[in-house]
């Protein structure tokens, strides 16, 4: 499978060509805005002509009529062209935002060793800033054609003055691109500062108890106001950057306005050209700022959205569809057959279809099981190597329940949805089964409203409801005291054996391995023994540690 991630150039045309049709519409619009805008002075001075003149009234209604049309044109113009970019631009974050998160969360997953801080900042405001490269183009090209406009309206009153937008302007667009590539590098410092100050921040908040506990507080500030201080550098240097393209484009435009109203003063006086056409082009030397503006604002998100492109395009690898599952089905067992790897020593564990097996061992070996339950080394489904099935099935059948509950939802029932088909039956055992029923339907962001024993209760209801195969938990209940431990443990065990499934738990709680079929001790030298809870109550080793 190929996973080379697209160029950011490949990010930005696909924004493009994706609503092509939308994004040239809104253009177009832009354009006639632009050029309506433009032509505005022009018709001010045939009515301030006509009227020095002494013409008929009928030509100045004529006059006040083109120029409110020309205002009604440019209104609504204006209003689609805005209305369409940006609904381009919010539909295109959309887009992609949800393939750079499908991606994320692809088996295997894309983003490389980035923090969720980080994930989370290229997600938001790159993808936004990314798609804004359709606003980009079209204040370019709507730039573009109010400069055209202004210099055909200027010909038309004097060649003169036609010629010196046509010379004047070109190098003062040129001066503002060279300054773009410069504010792209500084834009992509930028982003890179702040997604790690971000990453900080958000790990120093989920670690805000512990941090106080061992007073860790003054260590983490002064970590982040190091990460802060990098990112206040790289936005004062990007900020520099902005502001020498806003200052290229402004001083320039001073320029060809003070000039061509200058040149404009010189023929009036010397009768070289009419009121009304002096009017024309002191109107047109003021308007002609606003195209050199839009060049300006266009250079600037065109260098935002490819800064922003570099960040969100190695999380846009293509990644096929997963081939269907037919054909592999796997029987509801595991084994574990004679690992001698790292602290095991010819470790062996058989788990049949509808029994729960217990695993006692310290946080090394509980470590290396699950490393290698997760990349299926040694380990058998029914006959077939688990090493062998391809990683979408592997995942379905055999669910590793991390430790660290993570619950997402705004109620129970979204919380505990696992993606997986599962009818209201089937999730009102699971409910059952862990005591979860009567826990609110409501929830806060995390369920912080639940305590920690009420969270393990409801991810582990979340575990039954996918209903795997095989299920392995690591201390799911060691938050609850020990009566209400030991009946959520007999509740669910006993639905995994209704439903014939394989259900490994690694843990030291006595409630949870006197409900097991087996447990297998683990010893200090890495050996194994195999037997019930109470006969290995009679091994000393066993029994100092699951005491309580």
């Amino acid at each position: 499978m190929s996973r080379t991630p697209p160029t950011p150039r490949e990010v930005l045309t696909g924004v493009l060509r994706g609503r092509a049709w939308t994004i040239t519409f809104g253009a177009l619009s832009s354009s006639v805005h632009q050029a309506c805008e433009a032509f505005v002075p022009f018709a001010i001075g045939l009515a301030v002509q006509n009227a020095v003149d002494g013409g008929q009234w009928q030509d100045a209604l004529l006059a006040i009529v083109g120029l409110v049309a020309l205002f009604v044109v440019l209104s609504v113009t204006g209003g689609i062209a805005f209305r369409l970019l940006s609904a381009t631009t919010a539909r295109e974050a959309h887009r992609l935002r949800v393939e750079a998160v499908s991606r994320i969360l692809a088996d295997p997953p894309v983003g490389g060793p980035r923090t969720a801080g980080e994930l989370t900042a290229i997600t938001t405001s790159d993808a936004m800033a990314a798609a804004r490269v359709a606003q980009a183009g079209s204040n370019i090209v709507s730039g573009a054609v109010g400069l055209v406009a202004t210099a055909l309206v200027l010909f038309g009153v004097d060649p003169l003055l036609g010629v010196c937008v046509v010379v004047a302007v070109p190098p003062l667009v040129l001066g503002v691109n060279a300054v773009g590539p410069r504010l792209e590098a500084r834009l992509r410092d930028r982003r890179e500062a702040g997604g790690v100050a971000a990453a900080l921040a958000a790990d120093f908040v989920r670690a805000l108890g512990p941090l106080r506990a061992f007073g860790g507080g003054a260590e983490a500030l002064r970590r982040y106001r190091r990460a802060s201080g990098r990112c206040l550098e790289t936005d004062l240097v990007s900020a520099t950057a902005d502001a020498a393209i806003i200052t290229v484009g402004l001083a320039g435009t001073a320029l060809i306005t003070v000039g061509i109203a200058a040149a404009a003063g010189m023929m009036a006086l010397s009768g070289h050209i009419e009121v009304g056409q002096f009017v024309t082009v002191l109107a047109m030397a003021a308007f002609v700022g606003d195209p050199v503006n839009r060049i300006s604002a266009g250079a600037q998100r065109l260098a935002a959205a490819h800064a922003s492109a570099t960040q969100i395009a190695p999380l846009l690898v293509t990644i096929p569809e997963p081939p269907a599952e037919s054909g592999c089905e796997l029987a509801g067992s595991l084994r574990l057959h004679g690992i001698s790897a790292g602290p095991l020593r010819s470790f062996t564990v058989d788990i049949a279809p509808g029994s729960v097996v217990g695993v006692v061992a310290d946080d090394s070996v509980t470590a290396a099981l699950l490393g290698l339950l997760s990349d299926g080394r040694y380990a058998y489904v029914g006959e077939v190597p688990l090493s062998t099935v391809p990683q979408h099935v592997r995942r379905r059948h055999v669910l590793i329940a991390p430790q660290e509950v993570h619950l997402l939802g705004r109620t129970l029932a979204e919380t505990i949805d696992s993606g997986r088909d599962a009818d209201q039956a089937k999730v009102a055992r699971a409910l059952t089964a862990s005591s979860a029923a009567e826990l609110p339907e409501d929830l806060l962001d995390g369920a912080a409203n639940l305590s920690g024993g009420q969270r393990q209760r409801v991810a582990l209801a979340r575990a039954l409801v996918a209903a795997p195969p095989v299920l392995v938990l690591r201390d799911p209940l060691f938050a609850l005291d020990a009566v209400t431990e030991d009946h959520v443990a007999e509740r669910f065990m006993a639905l995994r054996r209704k439903e014939g499934s394989a259900t490994l738990v690694l843990t030291t709680s006595p409630q949870l391995l006197s409900r097991c079929d087996q447990v297998v001790h683990v010893a200090e030298d890495g050996t194994a023994r195999t037997a019930d809870h109470a006969r290995l109550m009679d091994v000393p080793e066993y029994a100092s540690v699951v005491s309580r």
